[in-house]
Formats: C-alpha cells, structure tokens, sequence
C-alpha cells in the first residue's frame, strides 16, 4: 500500500523545505498536506499553546483528543512526535470509525459511540499496532470517494462522450488545483489557485501574486489536484485546511526558452509547457508574472483527485476495441474542437463521420481531413480577434494570435479516443503552401503530442477582419490506433 505523508505547510507561497517530523501512513494513494494560514501570529500563538499542552501527562491529553474530529486529530499529530503517537490512539480512532461508518441507526435506538467502542472487548483494541484504526479509517474514507467518484462520473454525454456530471463532480468534491514550485536548493513553494473558468470540455486555471520566488532558482514545477480530505469538510471553509494532493503533471523550469516561447505583448513574454501549461514571464524582470493551467475534462476528475503526491493517477488497463473491418480504415469519428480565451469563445465546432482509407498513412500517422482545402462550403470564420487573455493582481493584457484549444476526437463507438487542451498560436508558414492562392496572409496553428498532431491553416481576409478556416488535419499515431483497436497498420 503507498506511502501517505503528513505535514504542516508554510502559508501559500512560503517555503516549506522544513517539515517537521517524518509522518507516515499506510493509507491509500493520495498525500495529505495541511496548509497552516494565518502568518506570523497564529504560529507564536500556536508555538505557546502547544508547549504547554507537551507539558501535560498523557493521559489527560488522550482525554482531550478524544474530543477531536479526524481532521483536526490528524493536525494535532503533526505537531510533534508525542502528539503523532498519542494521536495514533486506537481507542480514539475506533471511536471516529464506528461513528463514520457504522449501519444508520434509528433515532429511538440511538447508541453512543462510548457503548460502540466499549461493545469491543479491550484486548481486540490493544492486539492492533498503533495507529490502527486511523489507517483503517483513511483507508475506507479512499475508497468512499473512489466509489462516489465512479458513481457521479457514470453517465456520459452522447455528443461529446464526456461525463454529463464533471462541472458537479468539481463542486460536490471541493476540488482546486495548485502549483508546487521547487528550488534547486530543494526549498518548495506552495500556491493555490487564484482564479479558474470553466469551459465547454476543459477548466482554466491561473496563478498570480506578489510573492514569486526567483525564477533562477527554481528548477521545477508540479502540478497537483487537492481535494479535502473528507468530502463533506468543504462545505465550513476554514483557514487551516487539509487537503489531498495527487499529482498531475511535473514541468522542468530550465525549458522556458525561446523554442517554448509563443507570444509577448510590451509587458510579458509567454512560455508553452507540455501538457497544457503557460507561463508568464515579465520582459524587465525575467520574472514570473503568472501560471495558467488548462486541463481537459476527460478523466480530469480522476488526475486530481486519485493519484499521489508524487505518482499520477493511472488509467486502468484498455481493453481493445475489435476492428471487425480494418481494410476500410477509420470511420464514423466525431471531432469537438473549441479555441477561446477568457471566456470568449473564437470558434466552437463539431464535425461528424468523419473517415480516412487505410492506405492514408504518412510518416507513422493516419491523416484525417476534417476541413477539405479545396471545399469552400466547409471553410470556417473564426469570431473576434484572437488573443489570450492574462492578468495579475497589477496588470491584464492580451496577447495577439494567441488562444487555449481543446480538442475532443470520439471513435466510432463514441469513446474518447485522444483529447487534449493547450495553448496555441497563429504562425506564419515557413514555406508556401497550397492555402497561400487565397488573397489575404496565411496563418498554420499546430499542435503535436505522442498520440497525434493537429494541423490549421488560416487566411486573414482583410476586408471582413476575419480569420477563415480553410484546412483542418488530424494526423493520428499508428502505434495509438493499433493499441486502441488491437490492430496491426
């Protein structure tokens, strides 16, 4: 079973390279973080009560404990290695664990959880390790979530072959998302999310402030789901929360180079991070200016909520989709793709039956044409003028050319088969191509990941100030459709 760790955090944006004792429990897949707030004073203040709780005998803090919900027991366990093991109590935990879980009784035959823990003889407490109880308890409180996860997340949309429940999912489960910046003297600084907007198949997600540590420094950046560690507790929003991290993707810091690099304006310059993730550096400073995240709604519940603090959730194993006519090639795919930016939407289309033949193979891809070069009926306007919205707790902006695209492609069973959300760019071509005979400038946006690439090609009609769509391709991996189908291209 993983290991779960246990500590104290500095407020959002410290360092928290000093934790305190190793804590550790064997206890499910997902870290347990708590985040102390509240600055300076609520540390002396808790650094003087705790001295003279430590002074006490211990059987009166056991005492005291047991008055303690499982959160704040779990804090209470971080505070120092006597408290982490009188924490461990079982008889206290049994206690919490028959209340959770225990069958619902009827009012008229109410029992105490005294009765309930003393119904269990002393020795079948005492035969247990300490700690017990509470990893049995954190144990089934994993498995709670996992189910009621699989049980909202069931239902799916026939159109876009996404859970009709995710935005719900997202509020009943109290999930945010944080950045953790990492020093290569191994200093880490934690950060909540600011701000987010949720989108048709994707959520945006932004980081700013005024207390960035030096870009310089920093060698990595992880990015994490947190949730509360028990579902119901965010509904009383408190300072000092404890929540669970599981990691979702990590990015090296040292790429912010120029071949990352995808648009500036007089203040920033903006980085391009695989998977999906833009950062914004200030030209003067070469300092961080703000985080932006956007995540794909496909399996996005999952990613932040069911993996490690250092581990990412994995997708359980696929069982191939049998091809019953492979000479035909591809057929009956949809495809749902969206360009927007602060909430403004540039295009938002969908295409259907979409088909390739089998002998459209170029270089390890499968080339799907979804809008024909040379069929004008299908050349689509892109609405307003494309740009990506930024802003931070002093200035906003809006970078020319720029937007966030979210790509849905459904298989002919419509099951997700390759989904994404990134940051893109309208470029000019570095050679002519065949969309260069339109009158106006050519524009390509192209996106590329292990399972496939996405290429555009636009012409800016001056007299209407539009973009047109006039080519869009998906050049699927062969080694991807041959995994998915248990084919043999």
């Amino acid at each position: 079973m993983p290991t779960v760790r246990v500590y104290i955090s500095k407020p959002s944006g410290e360092s928290t390279s000093e934790k305190g004792p190793g804590v550790k429990l064997s206890a499910g897949s997902a870290a347990l973080r708590c985040h102390a707030r509240g600055g300076q004073h609520w540390e002396s203040s808790f650094s003087c009560c705790s001295g003279f709780l430590d002074g006490m005998p211990s059987e009166i803090l056991l005492k005291i404990f047991s008055y303690l919900d499982a959160v704040s027991l779990l804090c209470t366990g971080c505070v120092s290695r006597r408290f982490y093991h009188l924490a461990n109590d079982n008889f206290i935990w049994i206690g919490i664990y028959s209340t959770a879980f225990s069958p619902a009784r009827s009012n008229w035959k109410f029992n105490s959880v005294e009765k309930i823990a003393m119904s269990m003889s002393f020795l079948s407490v005492q035969d247990k390790e300490a700690g017990y109880w509470k990893k049995e308890y954190i144990t089934k409180q994993i498995a709670s979530v996992k189910a009621a996860l699989a049980d909202i997340l069931k239902p799916v949309n026939p159109y876009t072959g996404l859970p009709v429940k995710t935005k719900e999912a997202l509020r009943i489960f109290g999930l945010g998302w944080a950045i953790i910046l990492k020093e290569k003297s191994g200093k880490e600084y934690i950060m909540e999310h600011v701000d987010l907007s949720i989108n048709d198949t994707s959520v945006t997600v932004i980081w700013y402030g005024k207390k960035w540590p030096c870009l310089a420094s920093l060698s990595t950046l992880d990015l994490c789901g947190m949730t509360p560690v028990f579902t119901d507790w965010y509904k009383t929003p408190t300072k000092h929360r404890l929540r669970w991290h599981s990691l979702i993707a990590k990015y090296n810091l040292s790429h912010l180079t120029v071949s990352t690099m995808i648009g500036c304006d007089r203040l920033i310059r903006i980085f391009c991070l695989h998977p999906g993730l833009l950062v914004g550096v200030w030209k003067k400073e070469e300092e961080l200016a703000f985080v932006m995240a956007n995540l794909h709604f496909h399996h996005l519940v999952e990613r932040s909520t069911l993996g490690s603090a250092t581990i990412p959730y994995e997708l359980p194993p696929h069982s191939p989709f049998l091809d019953d006519s492979p000479e035909y090639g591809l057929h009956g795919y949809q495809l749902h793709v969206d360009l927007h930016s602060g909430g403004v939407f540039y295009l938002c289309g969908t295409f259907r039956n979409l088909f390739t033949k089998r002998g459209n193979i170029e270089n390890g891809h499968v080339k799907l044409i979804v809008i024909h070069l040379k069929n004008n009926r299908e050349h689509l306007p892109l609405i307003g003028k494309v740009g990506l919205s930024w802003k931070t707790d002093i200035f906003d902006g809006c970078i020319k050319s720029c937007s966030m695209m979210d790509v849905t492609l459904l298989d002919e069973h419509g099951k997700p088969f390759w989904c994404f959300s990134s940051p893109v760019c309208l470029r000019s071509p570095a050679t002519p191509s065949d969309s260069s005979s339109f009158l106006g400038q050519t524009y390509n946006v192209d996106y590329v990941d292990a399972e496939g690439r996405v290429h555009v090609e636009l012409v800016w009609i001056r007299e209407t100030e539009e973009y047109l769509i006039v080519n869009l391709v998906l050049y699927l991996s062969i080694a991807k459709i041959n995994h998915w189908f248990g084919t043999e291209y």
